[in-house]
Formats: structure tokens, C-alpha cells, sequence
């Protein structure tokens, strides 16, 4: 089990680094920079990582819809990035500060995203559900 945890950890940890230069180098798409430069940090890693727990939240609620789900799974990540982001934040590590943006909470979280982390829980799903297809529940 163990072992399952620690693949789907760094599986998460990879997919949200991921997820994370690809939405970063979008920006330079639109602002017409050919470079296309992406933006993460190491912590990053184990904060994405932290997605491995929508496995076991998915094997509580899986018999709901998939909205309601999409709805809990945001929530989860906003919980978690608002507590990442207080942590690294106490440290002056906080990689991410959206103080400037309209809908924010303290700087550590945009509720604009809320469709974003919506779509990025239901994709973790997916992700964590069809690797472990034969793999014991934890």
C-alpha cells in the first residue's frame, strides 16, 4: 500500500508540474512571447503531490455525480493551497501571491480558478483511477 501511495504521489507531483508549465507558457503564448517561457518551483511538487488523496476521497464519493465530485475535489484543493500557501508564506517561500487579482482569499487562493481546479480534480481522477484499475482501495 505503501508503495501505491508513494507512485501516486509522484505521479500527481509530475502531472501538476506539468499542468503547471504548461498554463504558465500559455501566458506567453498570449502575450506574444516566443520563448514561451513556463514558471513552477520545487515546492510545487509536493504540494501537486498532494493530490493523491482524491484517490481515497473518490472511493468515498463515487456513487455521486461527477459535478458534485468536481465540486468536493475543488474544494479539497483550495483547502490545500490554502494551507501550503499559509505555511511557505510564514517562510517568505511562498511561490505564488495573488494579491493583485479581484477574487482572491489573503493573496493564497483565486476563486476565479474554481473551473480550473474543478477540471483538474475530475483529471486526477481519471488519472489515479485508471492506473490503479487492478490495484487494492487504501
Amino acid at each position: 500500500m505503501l508503495k501505491q501511495v508513494n507512485q501516486n504521489f509522484i505521479i500527481c507531483g509530475l502531472t501538476g508540474w506539468g499542468f503547471e508549465c504548461l498554463f504558465t507558457g500559455l501566458k506567453g503564448f498570449f502575450s506574444k512571447e516566443k520563448k514561451l517561457p513556463c514558471q513552477t518551483s520545487l515546492w510545487m511538487f509536493g504540494i501537486y503531490g498532494l493530490a493523491f488523496l482524491i484517490k481515497p476521497i473518490y472511493n468515498c464519493i463515487k456513487n455521486i455525480s461527477p459535478i458534485i465530485r468536481g465540486i468536493v475535489y475543488t474544494i479539497f484543493i483550495f483547502i490545500t493551497e490554502f494551507l501550503t500557501g499559509s505555511f511557505l508564506k510564514k517562510y517568505n517561500a511562498c511561490p505564488w501571491d495573488y494579491s493583485s487579482c479581484k477574487y482572491n482569499i489573503k493573496g493564497l487562493i483565486r476563486l476565479d480558478y474554481a473551473p480550473l481546479w474543478f477540471s483538474v480534480g475530475l483529471i486526477y481522477e481519471h488519472i489515479l483511477n485508471k492506473k490503479n484499475k487492478n490495484d487494492f482501495d487504501y
